[in-house]
């Protein structure tokens, strides 16, 4: 018997010598060759032993013990995918984030830049007509009591030099004809909240929507099943143009294909707050990391987080208490 395990399913282009004497010498064997999950390019297979999923039609799959939640929930092993920061670093590298928001709802986007600033970004600017004396956030001042049409002009600069946007934290009913002028001019982008109306803003692949389900059947037009099965079809097959972060009981991540599940969160969560701050720490990640990684890693950053939280302070949690967990669970791996 021969088994073949050559090449892995990176393999591309012609298979060149010396290997492809050794594909003809298996090929005129008499013996069966059992191909390793794949068939190398050019060598026959009497059989194909696929472990844990089939990679190719015909295979007969083999337990090798990788449990099926390990490939749909998010967990601690997605937390590898955060690059580690270079020694030699300067200021700006951890990238720098737009967050557009307040008016009406004044802590929202503070709460989302704190979050941003925690998640590993460098530099945050809080575009808002609501001042609030948090030091270690610039405040660039909207006059007016909310954000509208005469901003537009302001903010477009300010989305342009940002590598990530963060939008519609406390902004409003009033404003998401900014939302949709200033959404093409942004590098990547979070919408969040009331940015999350129909027409949707224009996103792209790296851009993420973080709505719950009030929020997500107002721009689908669908009403959610219970089931977290059922949410996440929905949720896939939306045609939502980037990554849906749905939060709910079990989030769903899915940028149309695939889809992950998270588990992690406390039902203390639903005090006011906190999906500001997921939002900022999604927008701090995705300096860094395609959305749908970004997504699924701030999902779960912010879920352990809040059962940290809810272990010492149970329904009396405030969403600023989860701030401060986020860079231990995220960049020491404390998850």
């Amino acid at each position: 018997m021969i088994v073949d395990a050559l090449l892995g399913t990176g393999t591309s282009g012609v298979v060149r010598e010396p290997l492809a004497t050794c594909i003809a010498m298996a090929n005129e064997s008499k013996a069966r060759v059992i191909a390793a999950d794949i068939p190398t390019p050019g060598m026959r297979a009497d059989r194909i032993c696929a472990f844990h999923r089939a990679k190719v039609e015909g295979s007969m799959v083999i337990d090798i013990g990788i449990p099926y939640k390990a490939e749909c929930a998010v967990g601690p092993g997605d937390l590898l995918l955060i690059p580690s920061r270079n020694p030699k670093a300067h200021k700006g590298i951890g990238g720098t984030v737009l967050v557009i928001g307040g008016g009406p709802y004044q802590g929202a986007p503070w709460l989302a830049g704190l979050g941003a600033l925690r998640a590993g970004a460098d530099i945050v600017r809080i575009a808002s007509p609501v001042f609030e004396p948090v030091p270690d956030l610039i405040y660039e001042r909207l006059d007016g009591e909310r954000i509208m049409e005469e901003h537009i002009d302001r903010l477009i600069p300010l989305a342009e030099q940002s590598d990530v946007v963060v939008c519609g934290n406390g902004l409003g009913t009033e404003s998401h004809a900014v939302v949709r002028a200033v959404a093409p001019h942004c590098k990547r982008a979070v919408f969040d909240a009331d940015a999350l109306r129909l027409p949707l803003p224009a996103g792209g692949k790296e851009t993420i929507y973080t709505p719950h389900g009030g929020e997500f059947a107002r721009i689908a037009g669908i009403v959610l099943p219970d089931d977290a099965m059922g949410r996440a079809r929905a949720a896939r097959d939306a045609q939502i143009p980037g990554t849906v972060l749905l939060k709910g009981r079990t989030d769903i991540i899915t940028d149309g294909s695939r889809v992950r599940f998270n588990r992690t969160g406390h039902s203390a969560m639903t005090v006011g707050g906190t999906g500001d701050v997921l939002a900022g720490v999604a927008g701090g990640l995705l300096c860094h990391l395609p959305a749908f990684e970004a997504a699924c890693i701030a999902a779960y950053g912010c879920g352990r987080a809040g059962e940290q939280v809810a272990a010492e302070r149970g329904e009396g949690m405030l969403a600023s208490d989860l701030v401060d967990r986020i860079p231990a669970l995220l960049f020491l791996r404390g998850g």
